[in-house]
């Protein structure tokens, strides 16, 4: 059985004011926190067991997910960590729920269900990331190279020409998993790390081999970093749930 772990832990400062009182998960989109819709996304996707890392305002986290109706068992774990370590924090929190069938992704990105179903139906890697490709890279794409179905690097600072860029979604099967949190105990050894994404220890795996991708290119996910980022996301969601439910939703707040 697949689990899920979220990764909501920040309070996602670069879409202040929005994220003054509240973390980046609860912004709404289209009438709905960022993070239901990536329950809904995933109980779609046939996941039923789903762990949410709470970290600022956690207790405005957990109230929304226990008043979420959603077809899944849906939990949260809090990361004292948050406020003094990036996203290896709160996976280093969740280190044991990353088991031999997990999903693990951002609490800050959007998609259709059909992505989580081609991740799962399609990963065949001990570790797989799921990646799209685009004209034209920013500074802030998490951007990949690739030799075939393989990943062989993965970072924001790679230089063009990419293959394309890391949605912020990933798959561990087998002893994937394993070998992930290995890696993240050995690189906790040094305090630094504390300061690192999590997928700079991905990138440490690729060169040893053992990490896929998955493309995901012509289905509907985002991003959501600043406010800018805002309406392109209620366009997407508008696409893959239909634009009347969407406004609905939307008239409705």
């Amino acid at each position: 059985m697949t689990n899920a772990v979220i990764l909501s832990a920040g309070q996602g400062r670069r879409l202040s004011p929005l994220t003054d009182a509240r973390p980046k998960c609860l912004v709404p989109i289209a009438g709905r926190p960022i993070l239901e819709w990536q329950l809904r996304s995933l109980a779609d996707a046939g996941i039923d067991e789903i762990t949410v890392v709470t970290g600022f305002c956690a207790d405005a986290v957990e109230a929304m997910v226990m008043t979420t109706n959603v077809p899944a068992e849906v939990s949260t774990l809090y990361n004292p960590f948050y406020s003094v370590a990036d996203n290896i924090g709160s996976c280093w929190a969740a280190k044991d729920l990353i088991g031999p069938d997990t999903l693990l992704l951002n609490g800050d990105t959007l998609f259709e269900p059909e992505i989580a179903s081609r991740l799962i139906e399609q990963a065949t890697a001990p570790i797989s990331v799921t990646i799209d490709s685009k004209a034209m890279y920013d500074s802030d794409d998490m951007k990949i190279l690739r030799d075939g179905d393989r990943l062989t690097a993965i970072g924001k600072t790679l230089e063009s020409p990419v293959d394309g860029e890391a949605i912020g979604m990933i798959r561990f099967q087998g002893d994937g998993g394993e070998r992930f949190v290995e890696a993240m105990r050995s690189a906790l050894n040094d305090q630094a790390t504390l300061k690192r994404w999590y997928l700079s220890i991905i990138d440490e795996l690729a060169r040893e081999g053992g990490v896929g991708v998955v493309s995901i290119e012509g289905l509907t996910w985002s991003e959501i970093d600043f406010p800018r980022d805002l309406p392109i996301a209620e366009s997407k969601v508008a696409r893959y749930l239909g634009a009347s439910e969407t406004a609905s939703m939307s008239s409705a707040m």
